[in-house]
């Protein structure tokens, strides 16, 4: 069984930083197309970023702006989210998502494992 795991997210003033993990366990690692969502209070689940199975291909939700950058490490199982120059309007859960596939999807319900999600609050 696929089980995630997110950690790093908490507390940050506004044009902070934080460093997102997601390791994972169960499976074939490198086999999966790795995402990030995220969800604000009262808002619905939203893409934020994903990464192709090999690391060759990313894509980024508009609102991120250069400001998020998603990795993975094959080898360790992990897939990180880099978060610089956060806003207020960054503060949300942030979950960790896997699809057994190539290509990148950007719909949650195109995503087949999900971690618990950690909160990320940044304050103005």
């Amino acid at each position: 069984q696929v089980q995630l795991v997110e950690s790093g997210g908490g507390l940050v003033q506004a044009g902070g930083s934080l460093r997102l993990s997601c390791s994972v366990s169960g499976g074939t690692f490198g086999s999966y197309l790795m995402g990030w969502f995220r969800q604000a209070p009262g808002k619905e689940r939203e893409f934020v970023a994903a990464i192709r199975r090999d690391g060759g291909d990313t894509h980024y939700a508009t609102f991120v702006k250069d400001r998020f950058t998603i990795s993975r490490d094959n080898a360790r199982k992990t897939v990180l989210l880099q978060m610089n120059a956060l806003t207020p309007e960054d503060t949300a859960v942030y979950y960790c998502a896997a699809k057994y596939a190539y290509r990148i999807v950007l719909y949650e319900h195109q995503y087949d494992y999900w971690g618990q999600g950690t909160q990320v609050t940044v304050s103005s």
